[in-house]
């Protein structure tokens, strides 16, 4: 999808005419009206233009919002959102790259380019709409469903325990990790623009709500809170992983909300052009090849 490149609409034209087909109650109506916001407010904040911001989606309910907002987007295969971002970051420094995947789409078809991104310090963020359940395909279990949950493929309910994203991409070399709820609206708004302005790998676990198939609604309100201001050095790798790990996605324990880890090093992207500095320009040389073989 291709939008008007005007880049002072506001932010209700980002929303597309296509038809929302999520299920009323779905925590990504959230996370769509809080992108919307957030990326109307960094144009006009930060003078990025709309036509400077990509979206990609991923294979879910989630990916649906490549279609609900008007801004470029691209529709990856099935946990293959970031390798693509990474593609089109490195081709155009010019572009704010943003995924937006699932659960089961990027921490079980996609962990090891999630990883692998993260590693790098490639410069895009990752948008991850946690719901804990395979939703498009009706309920089954995904890699950070809790210990004992019984879905259509699980009925017993499963034994193993569940991923802690954070504590994954902490170890992988994220440079900006956070974690947000789609019940407190105007935070999430606000991890949305710190993630996206951060130069490095920035990712987001969104504790999404599905009201179909796993509604986690009361448990999330009663647990969920928004740490304060200094409650952990998000510049200290320590300090960060102590406070990842009083939730593992499991156990009954208070869910902090906010910005973990927050760091600056050199990007993927800046690397890589040092390192191809020089060197023949490719398209040429593929043009060359193509004109030979003709």
């Amino acid at each position: 999808m291709t939008p008007d490149q005007s880049p002072g609409r506001p932010a209700g034209d980002l929303i597309s005419p296509a038809e929302n087909t999520w299920c009323p109650g779905c925590g990504n109506f959230s996370i769509q009206h809080m992108m919307k916001s957030a990326v109307a407010e960094l144009s006009e904040e930060e003078g990025i233009p709309l036509r400077n911001f990509v979206f990609l989606g991923g294979i879910g309910c989630h990916g649906k919002l490549a279609d609900y907002l008007n801004v470029n987007s691209l529709y990856a295969i099935h946990g293959r959102s970031v390798p693509a971002a990474t593609g089109i970051r490195l081709a155009n420094p010019d572009l704010k790259v943003i995924c937006h995947v699932g659960d089961g789409d990027i921490y079980a078809e996609g962990l090891d380019h999630l990883i692998f991104a993260a590693k790098r310090n490639s410069d895009i963020t990752v948008i991850v709409h946690d719901n804990r359940v395979y939703g498009l395909t009706t309920g089954q279990y995904t890699p950070t469903s809790p210990t004992g949950f019984r879905g259509r493929s699980t009925p017993g309910g499963i034994t193993e325990h569940p991923l802690n994203p954070l504590e994954v991409m902490l170890a992988a070399g994220a440079t900006h990790i956070a974690r947000g709820y789609t019940k407190k609206i105007r935070h999430l708004k606000d991890l949305f623009k710190e993630a996206i302005m951060h130069r490095g790998f920035s990712f987001v676990d969104v504790l999404q709500i599905c009201a179909t198939y796993f509604n986690l609604t009361d448990y999330y309100n009663e647990h969920a809170y928004e740490m304060k201001e200094g409650e952990t050095d998000t510049g200290r790798y320590e300090s960060a992983l102590g406070k990842i790990r009083e939730w593992d996605y499991d156990r009954e324990a208070p869910i902090p909300l906010g910005t973990f880890y927050s760091v600056e090093k050199p990007i993927y992207e800046e690397k890589f052009r040092a390192l191809t500095a020089g060197r023949p320009e490719r398209r040429a040389l593929v043009r060359k090849v193509i004109e030979e073989w003709r």
